[in-house]
């Protein structure tokens, strides 16, 4: 598996700050693990729910895109 780079994070997540970045290559995340991830934070703030995910990666970057509000609009738009 290779390294998650920043350029892909940004490709996925859009523009995110250099810290945000670092933080999420550092769990090891694979580019369709940090997509499946910012889908599960989307579908989360559109429904308001949240259902725990077993631990790991993926468990890390959800958390991690959770406490970044200002990447995500309302109802998960990365429009603003």
């Amino acid at each position: 598996m290779a390294e998650l780079s920043r350029d892909e994070v940004a490709e996925v997540l859009g523009r995110v700050s250099d810290a945000v970045a670092a933080e999420i290559i550092a769990t090891g995340i694979d580019k369709v693990g940090l997509v499946a991830a910012r889908d599960r934070v989307i579908s989360d703030r559109k429904t308001h729910g949240h259902v725990p995910v077993e631990p790991g990666a993926f468990a890390r970057v959800v958390d991690i895109l959770e406490r970044a509000h200002g990447i995500f609009g309302e109802g998960g738009s990365t429009l603003e």
